[in-house]
């Protein structure tokens, strides 16, 4: 079940019933939901800022991101400065006139000069609940330290990383099949509604109070890199799981298996002993069990290299169909 928590101290912001002029930031699909909250607000939309196109694929051709592309389908004006640091850039942003700025995963940093344009400031909406996981990949980070719960907050940002008072939050458990992936989407569509929330209830000239985060409990979300993805077996079965699906879908678990270098795209963590770690101690039709630090890792679906997800039967079939 998710609960809504509304603050009920510090400050406070309202519009008084006025009509308000909206700035949408954000760069990812966890961005879209909000973006058609906002949309669907009964506010102006007047501008999406989004980063800058990058290359994308195997042709390295351009790409839109996914605010962009939404954002054009919708009829709004798109701004895609290389940084909001020039001052150019916050002139064009000013000239938008905007009451309200609303951050999603836009990926720039916002100084202080373009935090006080809007007449309401900048509100963001992030995928934890603030102060643990601050930073850039809260959602991973949640799961890779077994947390049973997470959610989003909605939050009036100021010029410390995620440091703002909280607006409203939402909660939601993170399930035992959770994965990056999984939870992702979940807090997308529980961040755009409580962004919806927050925005209806402005717009209909109430008071929403802002309460200032803990002192205590702050952790810091590092953004993922790579090589944590690559599975040491001495760790425990339960900390190797968190990471196989913490890492689902980018940038995905990989460990050697029987002397082979595989992605792993699904696996648990059972009781069990037997073997040096990283050594296979049973199999079956549908999986496989290693060895680890303590307990067992059983593995059900994995990736060759240059070839696609597949259950673990397929890779024992492929294994004893090879040439000696």
């Amino acid at each position: 079940m998710v609960r809504v928590r509304v603050p009920n101290h510090l400050s406070r912001i309202t519009t008084h019933g006025l009509a308000m002029r909206l700035v949408f930031a954000g760069t990812p699909e966890f961005s879209v939901p909000s973006l058609h909250a906002c949309l669907a607000s009964g506010a102006e939309v007047v501008a999406a800022y989004t980063q800058p196109d990058r290359p994308a694929g195997r042709g390295r051709k351009l790409g839109e991101s996914p605010v962009k592309q939404a954002a054009r389908a919708a009829g709004v004006a798109v701004e895609q400065p290389l940084t909001l640091r020039d001052k150019d850039a916050r002139a064009r942003l000013a000239a938008h006139a905007p009451d309200l700025m609303i951050v999603v995963a836009y990926g720039l940093i916002l100084p202080k000069s373009v935090l006080a344009i809007p007449r309401l400031g900048c509100w963001n909406v992030h995928a934890s609940l603030l102060p643990r996981w601050r930073g850039a990949a809260p959602i991973q980070r949640a799961i890779l330290a077994g947390d049973l719960e997470t959610g989003v907050d909605l939050m009036q940002m100021e010029a410390g990383l995620d440091t703002g008072p909280v607006l409203l939050e939402a909660r939601t458990p993170i399930a035992p099949c959770d994965t990056g992936g999984s939870l992702h989407d979940r807090l997308a569509v529980l961040g755009a509604a409580t962004l919806a929330e927050g925005l209806a209830r402005v717009l209909r000239g109430e008071t929403l109070a802002a309460t200032a985060q803990r002192e205590d409990g702050v952790e810091y979300a590092h953004k993922l890199d790579k090589a944590e993805a690559r599975l040491d077996w001495n760790q425990s079965a339960r900390q190797l799981e968190r990471k196989v699906r913490a890492f689902d879908p980018w940038p995905v678990a990989e460990a050697v298996i029987d002397g082979e270098r595989l992605r792993i795209w699904s696996a648990e963590a059972i009781a069990g002993t037997g073997g040096e770690p990283g050594c296979i101690v049973a199999t079956s039709r549908e999986a496989i069990d290693i060895a680890t630090g303590d307990g067992l890792l059983r593995v059900r679906e994995v990736q060759r290299d240059g070839g696609r997800r597949i259950a673990v039967r397929d890779w024992l079939n492929a294994r004893r169909k090879a040439p000696a």
